[in-house]
């Protein structure tokens, strides 16, 4: 990949900037070529995209720390409602300045008003002269918002007569966000998932200085060739290779084993990466006990909290709930009297079955039933009282993946509402 090129900054910086963000080299390079100059009107308005630990938020956060460019960065989950994001943007935007005082609050009401003001904010920090980047992280939340907010923020440098550039970093593509009354397209940018030897690139860059890197270049080829099935984010690589690494280096620490004995090494390291499998993604545990199982050599299931997804409880009712579902629907109707009552009557036998009933039910599927015999079931094989109260309703929930007939369906979302 060569080196990034820019006229307006000097090769060190980019030089700099480019072991800061391995592996994202055409993407810095696209973005610092649709920066342009400091002073030059940029695009109103760029979406980045991608998939989660792609970079995008690492990159542009760098990308503009390093360069110095002046900028405000918010994070649309923490701020969920238009206001406290309009504040926050008008907050940042004028605490950007050493020298000014830092203002608590900035009153705002509407986009309106956030117009006006950041002209003024603008002026006050002397940024007339260059283009201020307003950067919102998680831009998928801007739609549950007021239907003008994300058009007037891509039209923020028209309505403003302002030298802005609005950034919107999202797991979701454009064509999700496209209101239907239309609006002003921006400049999309997207950012693909690292393979497997840009991880093996990014990894191994974080070796101790106590071993060698090709030692922990080892160790990380061995981790990804565990994980990267079942795993390709960023993150949750490092966490896992930070956790496993002093196991890594037990057979080299007391001398049974040098570090070019990768057999050995992995035979060490192999069931220890195993339990570390079953909670991909969980962080059930701390890194403090995963540490305390791997020197006693334990179970996985020996520390509370572990594995826990293998032995979920479910609630009380929950589980009759799903008996009585499973009862409903494999068998017919005219069974309930006999099972589920204890004075039913004479039972008259008879050889006469119909031609589908021959086949065990178990092979036909689940059948459909109404949503009043599925509680008559339920209040026969409890044994206690059950009164119809909220925590039932609640609970009904765990019989969605029977059969429930249509109309017993449009009850179930009338009791959920009335929770």
């Amino acid at each position: 990949m060569p080196n990034l090129e820019h006229p307006a900054y000097p090769a060190a910086t980019l030089l700099h900037l480019e072991s800061l963000v391995p592996c994202r080299e055409s993407q810095v390079s696209m973005l610092l070529s649709i920066f342009g100059e400091r002073q030059q009107f940029s695009f109103p308005s760029i979406f980045i995209y991608g998939h989660t630990s792609s970079g995008k938020t690492y990159v542009t956060q760098t990308l503009l720390n390093t360069l110095q460019l002046p900028h405000v960065f918010v994070n649309c989950v923490e701020y969920f409602t238009s206001r406290l994001l309009l504040e926050e943007i008008l907050i940042q935007l004028q605490n950007c300045s050493s020298e000014t005082e830092q203002i608590s609050q900035v009153p705002c009401d509407n986009f309106n008003d956030f117009v006006r003001l950041f002209k003024q904010a603008v002026a006050s920090q002397e940024l007339e002269d260059q283009t201020l980047y307003i950067v919102l992280d998680r831009a998928e939340q801007l739609r549950e918002m007021e239907a003008n907010i994300l058009p007037a923020f891509l039209r923020l440098q028209e309505l403003s007569d302002r030298n802005v550039t609005v950034v919107l970093l999202s797991e979701i593509v454009w064509e999700l966000f496209r209101p239907n009354t239309g609006c002003f397209e921006p400049f999309t940018l997207y950012f693909p998932d690292y393979s497997i030897g840009h991880l093996q690139k990014i990894l191994s860059q974080n070796h101790p200085p106590e071993y060698s890197a090709d030692f922990y270049a080892a160790y990380i080829n061995i981790l990804l060739g565990v994980f990267y099935m079942v795993c390709r984010d960023l993150k949750e690589l490092q966490h896992l290779a930070a956790l496993n690494f002093s196991k890594y280096c037990e057979p080299v620490v007391s001398g049974e084993a040098n570090e070019r004995d990768t057999r050995k090494l992995w035979k060490n390291i192999e069931p220890h990466l195993k339990k570390a499998m079953q909670t991909v993604y969980l962080r059930e545990i701390s890194s403090s006990q995963w540490e305390r199982l791997q020197r006693e050599d334990g179970e996985p299931g020996q520390l509370k909290g572990l594995s826990a997804h293998t032995h979920v409880e479910l609630p009380y009712y929950s589980k009759f709930l799903l008996i009585a579902a499973y009862l409903a629907s494999y068998n017919p109707v005219r069974t309930d009297k006999r099972f589920f009552l204890k004075h039913h009557g004479k039972i008259r036998k008879t050889n006469f079955m119909k031609k589908h009933e021959k086949t065990s039910n178990h092979l036909l599927g689940p059948k459909p039933f109404p949503l009043d015999r599925l509680l008559a079931i339920l209040y026969s094989i409890v044994d206690n009282r059950v009164a119809p109260t909220a925590n039932i309703f609640s609970q009904k929930i765990a019989c969605l993946g029977f059969k429930v007939d249509q109309q017993s369906q449009s009850r179930f979302k009338k009791d959920e509402q009335l929770l």
